[in-house]
This record gives C-alpha cells, sequence and structure tokens, in this order.
C-alpha cells in the first residue's frame, strides 16, 4: 500500500464510528474449474477462471508463486496468516493507546476512530507480509479501512517483532488527513487493484458507498496474465488434437515474451557487458509490470490486458517531491519512473531478467545476477570499485541501486542504475551513494575520491540533475538547457518528458521555448508528448492553443485527456471549429476519467474547472461542496470556492468560507494566504498581514507566498522588515525572479525616500 507523505496529504474524514463490522467485499461468482468448449473463444471475450485451473498445466509456476509475496498480498486474518502479537500487546503514540487482543475467535484492536474516541475493531484482512504486515478493518458502506499501527515481521535481531506506526515522529489525530479512517488509508482507492486479482472498485457516488469485488483476493496467475478462459480453451483443444500447439497467442489475453523472439544476452569483449542478440520490440511485460509497480493514477475504469499503460493509467513523471532533481527516489515511486531513466532499460533488460516473474526473487543474491550482464573480472574488481573485495563498497547494488526506507522499515532499491555523483550533491544537494554508507564523512570528500578514482570524464557533459534542478529554482538560462535536453532523442523519455513539463516556467527565448515544445508534442514517446503539455499549459492561451490542439486527437487516452485539461480557459475563438469539435470529445473523456474517482475529493476539484471554462458557476460550486463533504481539509477547494465568491462580488461569503477552511484545516497555508489576499481586497491590512505572515512560514516554503507576505509588509509601512524577510528567502531560492525583483525595488524605493 502507498504510504500519503505529509507534503501532500490534504484529506479529512470525520463521521460516526462503526460500531460493529461491515460485510467483506463482495466476491464475484466463484470461476468453474472446467474448461470451456470449442470452438476456443477470442481472448478479448475471455474470463477468469482462477488460480487451480492454470495449476492444471502449470505446476511448476504455482509451486514457486505459493508463499510469494503476491500470494500473500492480502489474506483472511486467521491463525495461519495474522503475525502481529495480539496477546493484548500494547502500543502508544502520542498518548493514543492501541491495544491488540483476541476474542470470541477473532483478532481485534482497541483504539482511536474518527472521532477520536477509543473503539474495538475486528481484524479483516492481513495486508502483506515482509517486512511489515498492515492489517484491514471493515467499515459502514463497503469501506476497509489500513490500520496505521503496524506490525514489524523481521527478526528481532533486526529491530523487528515489534509494533510501530507508519508516522513514529508525527502526531497523527482522528481529524488528521493521514488518520488510518481516513481517504489516504483506504483500501478501495488506494490499496485494492494491486492487492487482488480482477478487482472492481464499484464505488457508487449517489450512495458514496462502495460494493468491490474480486475474483481472487491475493495477486494470482490473472492479475497479470489476464483473463485465462480462452487459453483453458485452447489447451482442452490441443489435448483433444483440434488445435495446434504454435497458435500464436494460444489464446492468451496477453503475450508476454517479446514478439520479436526470444534473445540471447552476448558479452561485447571490448566493454564486458552484454548485449541482446536482437533489439527488443515490445514494452508489453515491463508495462504490465508497472500497472502496479508505477507512482500513477487511473484514467480508465476498465483495465485490458496488453493495452499500453497510458490508455488506463497516467504515470507520474519525475516530479519535485516525488524525485530528487537528478531522478532518484524521494518519496515511494515503485521502481517503474525509476527503471525508464536507466541503462538497462534502453539497452532492452526486461523485469523478467532479474526477477523470477513468479516467486518474485532474484536468482541468488543481487550482485550474482549483475554478474550475469557484468563480466566479474572487469566489474568486481578493486579496479573498479575502489574498495575491498567482498565489501559493502564492493558490492553492485550498494553503489548503483542504493535503498530509501519506506513505510518506516521497507529499504527499496533505486532502479535506475545511476553511478555515484557526489559531486552533485556537492553543487546541487542530491543525495549519493558515496556519503549514503560513509555517513561521518562529507559530501567534498566523496566528490574528491570520485574524481581520483574516475576522473572528470563523467563531469564533463551537462547532468539531467543540474539541469533539472535549474528549472525548478528558476535559475538563469534554465530554460535553454531544458530545451536541448528535451530535444535530444538519445535522453531517457521519462527524463525527456519531465524537462518538457518544467519549459514553461520562468523567462527564456519564448521562440526556442516554443520550438522545443513543439518538438516534444510530436514525439513518438507518448511521455514526452504527455510532459509537454504540462509545459504548454504555462504559456497564454493562444501558444497553448497552438501547440496543445493537434493532441487533442492523439491515439493515446491520457495524452488526450490532458491536452483538454491543458486548454480549459483558452477562448474557445482561438481554435478552429475542428479543433472545438476534438475538444469537446477530450474533454468529454476527461470528464470521464474524473468520474472514475468520483470517491476522492480531487476529481471534483478537477470538475469544479470544468465547470468555470464552461461558465456554470452553479455547477462549479456544487463540485467544490462535493469536494468538500469528501475531504473537509481540501485546502485548494476552500480556496477556489472562495475566489468563485469573490468573482460573484460576494466577498462576505468568501471571507466566511476561508475562515470555515481553517476551522477544518488550521495549517494549510493555502488557505490563509488566500484569507490574507481577501482580508487585503477589504482593506483591512493589519489582519491580512498576519494571514500572509502563516502562510508564507508554514513549510516547505512557498517562495510565492513569502513575496507577497513581503508586499503586504511594505504596504503596511515595515518597509525595511520586508527587505530581510525577502533576502533571507532569497538566499534559500537564488533563481526566485519574483523575490528579485521585489527586493531591487525595495531597495530603490529606500534609496529614494
Amino acid at each position: 500500500m502507498r504510504l500519503p507523505s505529509r507534503h501532500f496529504a490534504v484529506l479529512l474524514v470525520t463521521g460516526a464510528v462503526a460500531a460493529a463490522c461491515a460485510r467483506g467485499p463482495e466476491r464475484a461468482a466463484a470461476p468453474s474449474s472446467s474448461p470451456t468448449a470449442v470452438p476456443t473463444p477470442l481472448a478479448s471475450d475471455a474470463t477468469f477462471v482462477g488460480r487451480e485451473a492454470c495449476a492444471r498445466c502449470h505446476a511448476e509456476e504455482d509451486r514457486r508463486w505459493r508463499g510469494s509475496h503476491h500470494d500473500l498480498a492480502m489474506q483472511e486474518a486467521n491463525e495461519k496468516t495474522v503475525l502481529g502479537d495480539f496477546g493484548n500487546a500494547t502500543f502508544t503514540h502520542f498518548g493514543v493507546t492501541s491495544t491488540f487482543f483476541r476474542k470470541n475467535g477473532r483478532f481485534w484492536v482497541r483504539t482511536d476512530g474518527p472521532d477520536g474516541k477509543l473503539h474495538e475493531y475486528p481484524i479483516a484482512y492481513t495486508f502483506g507480509v515482509d517486512p511489515l504486515q498492515q492489517y484491514l478493518i471493515a467499515f459502514p458502506g463497503g469501506r476497509y479501512q489500513a490500520l496505521n499501527v503496524c506490525w514489524d515481521t523481521r527478526p528481532k535481531s533486526r529491530g523487528g517483532q515489534r509494533w510501530f506506526h507508519l508516522y513514529p515522529k508525527e502526531p497523527v489525530a482522528h481529524d488528521d488527513p493521514l488518520h488510518w479512517t481516513g481517504p489516504y488509508q483506504n483500501w478501495n482507492f488506494m490499496c485494492a487493484e494491486c492487492h487482488s486479482t480482477n478487482v472492481k472498485k464499484g464505488y457508487d457516488a449517489a450512495s458514496d458507498a462502495y460494493a468491490t469485488t474480486w475474483s481472487e483476493l491475493d495477486v494470482s496467475c490473472e492479475a497479470c496474465h489476464g483473463p485465462g478462459s480462452a487459453h483453458v480453451a485452447w489447451a482442452d483443444a490441443v489435448a483433444a488434437g483440434r488445435a495446434g500447439k504454435n497458435d500464436r497467442d494460444r489464446g492468451m489475453a496477453v503475450v508476454l515474451r517479446d514478439p520479436g523472439g526470444a534473445a540471447e544476452w552476448v558479452f561485447d569483449p571490448q566493454t564486458g557487458i552484454a548485449k541482446r542478440s536482437i533489439p527488443r520490440t515490445s514494452q508489453t511485460e515491463i508495462e504490465t509490470c508497472a500497472r502496479c509497480h508505477a507512482r500513477r493514477s487511473v484514467v480508465a475504469a476498465d483495465y485490458v490486458w496488453g493495452r499500453p499503460l497510458l490508455q488506463t493509467h497516467r504515470p507520474a513523471l519525475l516530479t519535485e517531491g516525488t524525485y530528487y532533481a537528478d531522478g532518484q527516489i524521494e518519496d515511494e515511486d515503485y521502481e517503474y519512473g525509476s527503471f525508464l531513466q536507466s541503462k538497462m532499460h534502453a539497452a532492452g533488460v526486461s523485469c523478467s531478467n532479474c526477477h523470477d516473474p513468479h516467486d518474485l526473487k532474484v536468482a541468488g543474491s543481487a550482485d550474482r545476477v549483475c554478474a550475469g550482464c557484468h563480466q566479474p573480472d572487469r566489474f568486481d574488481t578493486p579496479k573498479h570499485h575502489f574498495h575491498k573485495a567482498s565489501s559493502r563498497g564492493a558490492s553492485c547494488t550498494a553503489c548503483h541501486m542504493p535503498t530509501r526506507d519506506y513505510m518506516v522499515v521497507h529499504g527499496r532499491h533505486d532502479h535506475s542504475f545511476r553511478t555515484p555523483r557526489p559531486d552533485l550533491t556537492v553543487s546541487i544537494g542530491t543525495p549519493n551513494a558515496c556519503t549514503g554508507c560513509h555517513r561521518d564523512k562529507p559530501p567534498k570528500w566523496a566528490a574528491d575520491a570520485a574524481l581520483r578514482w574516475w576522473g572528470d570524464r563523467v563531469r564533463k557533459e551537462p547532468h539531467y540533475g543540474e539541469i533539472v534542478h535549474a528549472g525548478r529554482e528558476e535559475l538563469a538560462g534554465a530554460a535553454a538547457g531544458l530545451a536541448a535536453y528535451v530535444s535530444d532523442a538519445t535522453k531517457p523519455g521519462i527524463r525527456r518528458a519531465s524537462a518538457a513539463a518544467l519549459l514553461g516556467r520562468g523567462e527564456g527565448d519564448p521562440t526556442a521555448t516554443g520550438a522545443a515544445l513543439s518538438r516534444a508534442a510530436a514525439d513518438p514517446d507518448p511521455l514526452v508528448r504527455l510532459g509537454s503539455l504540462e509545459g504548454i499549459e504555462e504559456l497564454p492561451p493562444e501558444a497553448r492553443a497552438q501547440l496543445a490542439a493537434p493532441l487533442l486527437r492523439d491515439p493515446v487516452l491520457t495524452v488526450r485527456i490532458e491536452a483538454a485539461r491543458a486548454l480549459l480557459g483558452v477562448p474557445r475563438e482561438a481554435m478552429s471549429a475542428a479543433e472545438r469539435a476534438d475538444f469537446d470529445a477530450a474533454l468529454a473523456e476527461y470528464v470521464k476519467s474524473q468520474n472514475v474517482d468520483a470517491d476522492r475529493a480531487e476529481a471534483h476539484l478537477n470538475l469544479a474547472a470544468v465547470a468555470l471554462a464552461r461558465g456554470d458557476l452553479a455547477a462549479a460550486e456544487a463540485e467544490y461542496r462535493t469536494a468538500l463533504s469528501r475531504s473537509p481539509a481540501l485546502g485548494a477547494a476552500w480556496a477556489n470556492l472562495a475566489d468563485l465568491y469573490r468573482a460573484q462580488g460576494r466577498d462576505d461569503e468568501a471571507e466566511k468560507t476561508l475562515r470555515q477552511g481553517l476551522a477544518a484545516a488550521p495549517h494549510d497555508p493555502g488557505i490563509h494566504h488566500a484569507l490574507g489576499l481577501t482580508l487585503v481586497r477589504r482593506q483591512r491590512l493589519a489582519e491580512a498581514v498576519k494571514e500572509l505572515r502563516v502562510a508564507a512560514e508554514i513549510p516547505p516554503e512557498r517562495p510565492h507566498y513569502v513575496y507577497v507576505y513581503g508586499v503586504a509588509l511594505d504596504a503596511a509601512g515595515r518597509t525595511g522588515e520586508a527587505l530581510k524577510v525577502l533576502e533571507a528567502a532569497r538566499s534559500r531560492h537564488p533563481g526566485d525572479r519574483e523575490l528579485a525583483e521585489a527586493i531591487a525595488a525595495l531597495k530603490a524605493k529606500k534609496a529614494g525616500g
């Protein structure tokens, strides 16, 4: 399950406590183990048959799968599956003591519910096995919530066999967006698709309830291979002599093997690195894994096996907060976004080249897997790694796949397989594997050692991380570097897409920026086209219409709907009649994609933007209200609703709305900022300055909020104080244009005054 980070968790749930366990998720009808009669149906018409039908012919794969993390992803809570200490064990987190016990043959927890009071809840399901196990609890409306007090399943010698909280250093009260009863710990939305097979969320907006179904509780055969009835029918037809063994797809819903043929990996004597004997021609296996091993959102309700990932999901780009500027993992990213950056991916490596797809393990140690393509006499030697043989520093994965802990105890490898660059730590502050081990040494020590060992060869070319850092900070010359990177087809697509997304920011040559975004919008890689639209969205309406309109007819759903979103607010007369028709069609698809997640407040926030673009203020207000009913702490909904009232001259209601928002989310900087601006308009400057100061000081720092606070201080006659605030912020954000311009203006004002 994804562990939401504090920096983007903005949802809140209130309501009555479930005194008793609601009914479990409705199961789909039990699949028949009998094969379908011939003629063999089309794979597109296939239905789910269940693991036992697969195991009849695939016993070895079934043996390896049993006991795997996929097999144990979700289980009914019983004596065999529950690993935690339920012998009246207690755990206290910021004053809340949870007690784990047994009663009437079941496992229970006494903990704080959505009203802040202690209640007893039966455990319905276990979630995961290693290195931690979570527990699911049933609530009314078909909801299942994941308790955020978890059991550490590691051995005691490694610090395990204990209860711990997913947010160990933070109080998480019942009205906190991260509380276990809230949307961010909701199984139906957050977890179900990737922990069970053939999941249908089954959310009903009218009743605000779920009727979630599955075919199998765990991640079974058909989760990856798709519904198997047509394949079973083909196998029976072969056995009866009515079909050939060499049929191209054998009735499979998706063919995971590369249609270009099986490749051999042959060592290049010059480099000591193996190369594929034939190029990889398909991304199907990687994208099948990426459905769950990617940071992504869902854009289509019905997943179709074998269809490109971007037809049903929107993978995250290498965005700030999720990835460091150089592309290293920061927040949870689930491997896919990292792997797409790697030389391994470019060389044709696929997931199953390293991981057994059934038991999920690597063959032997991770370093042994590396030796399959990297000759040990070239790479497993101090001449390459400059460390003592068999030491941690001699490990391939320690240097090229450093780990980062998520969910407190789960160390996950970065799959970008990068060369350690401690010099980038010195210049732009990104982590590096060297000082990750040598924690007592400064980055410059590691950078100097790397320079002695490997020379300056890798430092001569501008690094992606430096280019993106400049773009994020809007430094001088950033646009030119981003444009050049976006236009370089030899670079990884996901990096080019992420660079394109930054291109609309800051200052730069508008002609060069437009040309780079135009090339990106026509790129063969749909991820690059997707990234171009984020950059295009920052441009003036006329430029947006010119660059985004062609993508309204893109063959990839995610690109089409992103193009429609980018064109929201562009005057219709800026588009041709044909483009307006394309926009309406793509916008309808966008609305449909948002309704896939009608259980989420963010979807209604997006639907409100559509209503505003259509000029339907009543519909926009209704969507904002729906968003707030789903998540009362969603600051953007309060701020946007207040702005809607302001635009209608309803300033009293705008202020009242923002104060209601602060009651629900007192630490949301956006609400404080919006209230400050409202008070400025209402000529209550002293009150406004107080609110703007709060907005500027809530971490993480937002330079624009500091800028507005500084301007307000100056307007209140506190110019000297304004300069101090702005200059301190600029020392932390040296490339911020607003801060620089405000400082220059205030200094000129003081000099002239």
